[in-house]
């Protein structure tokens, strides 16, 4: 499955898709990038002229970079016959280090824990361009066909 293949099967959709491209893919894990542009909606009130990217997005970016297009991949013989997965986010713990401003391009790694009964828990860190650590943590999700 490629790279293009997987992000076409993501359920979601601008504004709240935040996925540009997938770097490496294995089943042990996941590079992929977003950048994020200076018009995204949330900037416009965090926080008042001087925005910064919530950490509730930079969350969901790793969430969909390394939770859900690793899990779409790893169910990729099932995926290819049906419709777009479903998937719901069910724990995370984050830790942030370095803000995320407008126009900054970010690049998540994620390292597959545990895959078991469509359960996937992740160990996903994000770097920004200068390599470094922006955010890490764990993130587990549920993945059905």
């Amino acid at each position: 499955m490629k790279a293009s293949e997987i992000i076409s099967l993501l359920p979601y959709q601008k504004p709240f898709l935040f996925v540009d491209g997938i770097n490496d893919l294995s089943k042990t894990g996941i590079i992929g990038y977003y950048t994020f542009k200076e018009d995204e909606t949330f900037y416009e009130g965090h926080f008042k002229d001087n925005p910064i990217t919530p950490g509730v997005i930079l969350t969901e970016c790793m969430a969909q970079i390394g939770l859900v297009c690793l899990g779409i991949y790893l169910l990729k013989d099932e995926v290819e016959n049906t419709k777009k997965p479903q998937i719901a986010l069910t724990a995370h713990q984050m830790d942030f280090y370095l803000p995320v401003l407008p126009s900054q391009k970010v690049y998540v790694h994620s390292e597959k824990v545990v895959f078991r009964f469509n359960k996937l828990k992740c160990k996903v860190k994000m770097l920004n361009e200068e390599g470094e650590l922006v955010a890490r943590g764990i993130i587990s999700g549920m993945l059905k066909v």
